[in-house]
């Protein structure tokens, strides 16, 4: 039953799979003859899992119990064996003697299952000679046929795309992928919990949209065949967020899918998942505290502690964090102060050639001292940093700062040298925001085509009037990344964007 049969590197010959396939569909077409056909099962009344049998055993010993889950290894002893199962929570060894689950059972067992087989195990909780908390058997059965052979050397590929391509295989074999997707969902649930706590209320805005708009980026666009017109997969939840603040709902939030038709690395994918909550009555200010109150709770869940490691590096994830304006940040890391020279392009431009960074035609004051900024600073920003006070020209949703115009109320998050969140003192003046719509139209004309697009029906809404509002966003995948310790966005998405395989259909 044992199939020892990996080569070295860790892969199969063809002809070698080709046996061991027919081998396990001989072994399913030999039950089914036998009216023991497997997934003819249709239920199983488990009722317990392994971790509870080791976390309850002392309550649990000489208890009868009944667990399922995959068996991840045999070891025949004659008229004994040994057996491992695991299910969603972890490891469970099982012991089944002959004698006690019935010579039919046990030969059937012998001569038809495999490692990678679906089975449930009737039996009492008790401890080995050697102190291992086990499951005694009384009684067997196969509930699903495993018709491929489990990977014996899984674990140590290294090809990472056979991984994520098949990531179910993943998870099996590797219990430490598992644990990143229970606590990305435990990352979830606590934000959920600590937006409810505050009197926040979790919407569900459109996917499909007629116009692309709430942030710089590129839209995958598909077509609605009965209405005759292009849509858009969204690039952001932002637009119809504040809509809803007009409408005083005062504090909303959602947790969705956005859709961006970018460039894909270690820190982006095609399709991710954001948190974007927008609360009136405050400010940029009040989306920090919010922000970082945030992290930190589902550090503690998670992580149990707010000093983690992530690829090496100490972080400290105590409140509150580090907070540095832009001009602040870029004069400590560069010596240039853009304030000493605000709305002068040419010196601006000058600077960036100085430094060796590429401008474009378009590019004014504020857009340079972004790029300074990208460039020369953010791979400085290992602990958690609100970066705060944006030039307008790169926050075209922002209310300005009432005593420098030329830029607004905006804070970036960064840590790990990664940003994290961004957020705004929302701009609710429908006449200044007409006019950056109309800014970015130009740029749109000049060939930049992540530029914001005018949406009339937002114009409409801010004129009916919007309050005072603080709103941010945050990547959830890379709130994953940072507190499960992932290098890549790929580790933490169960299914990333992959290209088609030559044979894929």
């Amino acid at each position: 039953m044992s199939e020892n049969i990996i080569e070295e590197n860790g892969t199969q010959s063809a002809q070698d799979l080709s046996e061991l396939l027919q081998i396990r569909r001989d072994k399913l077409s030999t039950l089914q003859k036998a009216g023991k056909d497997p997934f003819a099962i249709t239920t199983c009344p488990r009722d317990i899992t392994a971790k509870e049998i080791h976390q309850l055993f002392d309550e649990l010993e000489n208890s009868d119990v009944c667990i399922a889950g995959r068996m991840m290894s045999w070891r025949d002893m004659g008229k004994a064996s040994f057996m491992d199962i695991h299910d969603r929570s972890g490891r469970i060894q099982v012991y089944l003697k002959i004698d006690q689950v019935g010579e039919e059972s046990y030969n059937e067992m012998k001569n038809c299952w495999d490692v990678g087989d679906i089975i449930s195990v009737k039996g009492y909780v008790f401890k080995t000679r050697r102190g291992e908390i086990s499951v005694h058997a009384k009684e067997i059965k196969l509930l699903a046929k495993s018709l491929l052979p489990m990977p014996e050397k899984f674990h140590g590929l290294k090809d990472t795309d056979l991984r994520y391509r098949q990531r179910y295989i993943d998870l099996i074999v590797n219990p430490e992928v598992k644990d990143t997707f229970i606590k990305r969902s435990e990352i979830i649930r606590t934000i959920r919990a600590f937006l409810d706590a505050q009197s926040y209320i979790e919407v569900e805005t459109p996917v499909l949209n007629t116009l692309a708009g709430g942030a710089a980026a590129r839209p995958f666009i598909t077509h609605h065949n009965t209405l005759n017109i292009d849509m858009y997969l969204r690039i952001a939840t932002e637009l119809h967020l504040k809509r809803l603040i007009v409408g005083g709902m005062e504090r909303v939030y959602e947790i969705g899918r956005i859709f961006r038709n970018e460039g894909m690395d270690v820190k982006h994918n095609p399709e991710f998942t954001t948190i974007e909550l927008y609360e009136a009555y405050t400010d940029y200010r009040g989306m920090m505290e919010r922000t970082e109150n945030m992290i930190h709770e589902c550090a503690m869940k998670v992580c149990g502690t707010d000093q983690i490691t992530y690829q090496g590096e100490e972080i400290d994830l105590s409140l509150p964090f580090k907070r540095l304006s832009m001009n602040d940040a870029i004069k400590e890391y560069t010596g240039i102060d853009f304030l000493s020279f605000k709305g002068d392009t040419e010196k601006a431009m000058e600077i960036a050639k100085s430094l060796h960074l590429e401008t474009k035609s378009t590019d004014t004051w504020g857009n340079i001292m972004a790029l300074v900024f990208e460039e020369k600073v953010e791979e400085h920003l290992v602990q958690p940093t609100f970066i705060f006070d944006y030039p307008v020209e790169v926050s075209p949703l922002t209310k300005r700062k009432r005593d420098c115009p030329e830029l607004v109320e905006r804070f970036e998050l960064f840590c790990t040298r990664c940003e994290l969140a961004n957020a705004y003192s929302e701009l609710n003046d429908p006449i200044d925001q007409r006019e950056r719509f109309m800014h970015q139209m130009k740029l749109r004309a000049a060939g930049d085509e992540e530029a914001n697009v005018i949406d009339e029906d937002f114009l409409t809404a801010l004129e009916y009037g919007m309050p005072p509002t603080g709103g941010m966003g945050m990547g959830i995948d890379r709130l994953v990344m940072l507190l499960t310790d992932s290098a890549s966005i790929r580790d933490v998405l169960l299914f990333p964007t992959m290209k088609s395989l030559p044979n894929d259909k």
